[in-house]
């Protein structure tokens, strides 16, 4: 019997349409001879839909016309068993349920990468691929997963976080960063991907628009030194907190001193040389990476600590930064679930996509596994003897 796999993408994200490329291109990668599956787009209000047309990229021109075509859907978790059924439910004519064995969100950025769909997936009851809440939050907390790792000797740059009241006085903040960090500064929404609302300010006037810009996209900041004579590597890695692997190392180029969304999304390529399938419109890449044997696994290695020790689980593609200046080699972020979940990155190593989706699914059964061995309940008569009377109550 094939396994039942619900591919979601889409989601309320700024990353939205991203991550209905990236969705559409696992779904079209998938081993229909051992999965079923059924794609879910999850639209901006995050509502979820299904359809023949869902899983076809050319009818995104169109999404109000998509959406006439196909069933809004919700999921339910009865006898044991969850299912995408109607919504609202019908009470005469032809009733959908879908049954499924395990959610496959390809999703990204806030509100759907940062463990708030992890979470309504864990609380439905149905196993789901990926990172769990907790390492989901922390991928996406850009200050907390520097803390983390910060604390297991893996090399960050110090920063500073802002909050909305310190916006309330942005020229003693600005007046802060110019003490503490000094110029150039890179300023970043704390909790998003796809370079979404990231720049690099080189004196005052710069860094007042790029704090602007940054808060139109999240309620916390983070300012740190901008490495301007610098060489970007990503690797992505493969498994859980006990096990995993790293693919290829690669170079992505970029137009300006950072990697921009239209890099990322945009460039088509921009005729470098590329190892493998186009991930992303074929951003300007080099795969693998011109870099020394020793530095390329030194990044590796790094990479599956970090992994490890951020509890991530699936795939992950992790950022590294090297000062040319210096030759220092710097952690900069993780991507909990990576644009076209990285697959060029693991071609070159030998997984193909479709090993690497099944690879994916894999590891989640195991975990589901590994769970039911764990008492997630506590039985006590606790409540027999609770009383709540009094104007102050009683502690029970």
């Amino acid at each position: 019997m094939k396994t039942r796999v619900a591919l979601m993408f889409g989601g309320r994200s700024v990353e939205h349409e991203v991550s209905v490329i990236s969705g559409i291109q696992a779904y079209m990668s998938m081993d229909l001879e051992k999965y079923d599956v059924t794609p879910v787009y999850v639209t901006k209000k995050n509502e979820m839909y299904v359809g023949e047309n869902i899983g076809k990229i050319e009818s995104y021109k169109d999404i109000p016309t998509l959406l006439k075509e196909s069933t809004r859907v919700i999921l339910v978790n009865e006898d044991d068993e969850v299912s995408f059924v109607n919504y609202p439910a019908k009470a005469f004519g032809k009733k959908l349920k879908i049954t499924i064995d395990v959610a496959f969100p390809v999703v990204h950025g806030t509100n759907v990468e940062d463990g708030a769909l992890q979470g309504y997936l864990k609380t439905i009851g149905i196993p789901f691929v990926g990172c769990d809440v907790t390492a989901s939050a922390v991928g996406m907390d850009k200050y907390i997963t520097k803390a983390i790792l910060k604390d297991n000797e893996i090399p960050v740059l110090s920063c500073l976080l802002y909050t909305m009241e310190d916006y309330g006085n942005v020229d003693a903040m600005i007046s802060e960063i110019e003490i503490k960090v000094d110029y150039p500064v890179i300023i970043k929404p704390v909790n998003l991907g796809s370079s979404v609302g990231i720049s690099i300010a080189k004196n005052r006037e710069e860094l007042a628009k790029a704090i602007d810009d940054a808060y139109l996209y999240s309620r916390k900041i983070l300012v740190e030194h901008a490495i301007l004579n610098l060489r970007e590597i990503n690797c992505a890695v493969l498994g859980d907190e006990n096990e995993a692997i790293a693919s290829e190392c690669e170079e992505p180029f970029h137009s300006k001193d950072i990697l921009s969304y239209e890099d990322k999304y945009m460039s088509n390529g921009g005729g470098k040389k590329t190892g493998g399938s186009k991930g992303m419109a074929g951003v300007s890449r080099q795969i693998p990476a011109n870099i020394t044997p020793e530095k390329r696994e030194e990044i590796r290695q790094m990479a599956v600590k970090s992994f490890k020790k951020l509890g991530c689980h699936g795939v992950a593609r992790i950022d590294f930064m090297i000062d040319e200046d210096n030759g220092n080699l710097y952690f900069n972020e993780i991507n909990t679930i990576p644009g076209s979940l990285s697959f060029y990155l693991w071609e070159p190593v030998g997984v193909p996509y479709a090993q690497l989706l099944d690879r994916m699914i894999q590891l989640s059964l195991k975990r589901v596994r590994e769970e039911e061995g764990i008492t997630f309940s506590f039985d006590s008569n606790i409540l027999n003897g609770a009383t709540l009377g009094g104007s102050k109550g009683s502690k029970v």
